[in-house]
């Protein structure tokens, strides 16, 4: 195991930690409750891109646990980690393909955590009346993923040299 890519993969679950304490900051709640812009996904899809599945799936792991240790709570917890379980195997389905950027890759992404959150939420509440409130937030996750995702490409573009490449995931 190559302790470079491991060393990175430290620091993008760093950085996703920060990154997801300042999306707690960011009162979009108020709307929706739990609602944030996933900020701390941009580390998982610069891991998935330059460290591969495995370092991305442990920055993923990393950022829900840690996140919900610090910042949220045990039923938070379990949206999280459904949300980014879903997401992530999106993600790396479509990252197998030419067809798909960066951006496309999160966007997908995005919209995977929504409805991964929606299907936790209408099943442990009984109340299937919640999935009418799923097509806006879809659009809201699709549009912070593709955002998160063009910034990883503009951060993948800028230090290419600073983190190793991925192998080519297959």
């Amino acid at each position: 195991m190559n302790t470079g890519r491991i060393a990175a993969a430290g620091i993008l679950a760093a950085l996703a930690l920060i990154l997801g304490w300042i999306d707690s900051m960011i009162p979009l709640s108020a709307t929706v409750p739990g609602l944030r812009l996933g900020l701390a996904n941009l580390a998982v899809v610069i891991a998935l891109f330059r460290l591969g599945i495995r370092h991305a799936a442990a920055v993923s792991a990393t950022k829900v646990l840690l996140s919900a240790l610090l910042f949220g709570s045990v039923s938070g917890l379990m949206y999280s980690a459904a949300g980014a379980a879903v997401s992530l195997t999106v993600m790396v389905l479509l990252s197998r393909s030419s067809s798909f950027s960066p951006v496309g890759v999160s966007a997908a992404g995005g919209a995977a955590h929504i409805a991964a959150q929606f299907a936790v939420a209408a099943f442990l509440t009984s109340t299937p009346a919640l999935l009418r409130l799923m097509p806006p937030l879809l659009a809201i996750g699709t549009l912070t993923g593709a955002a998160l995702g063009l910034t990883a490409l503009l951060v993948m573009k800028r230090i290419p040299g600073q983190l190793p490449e991925s192998p080519k995931i297959s």
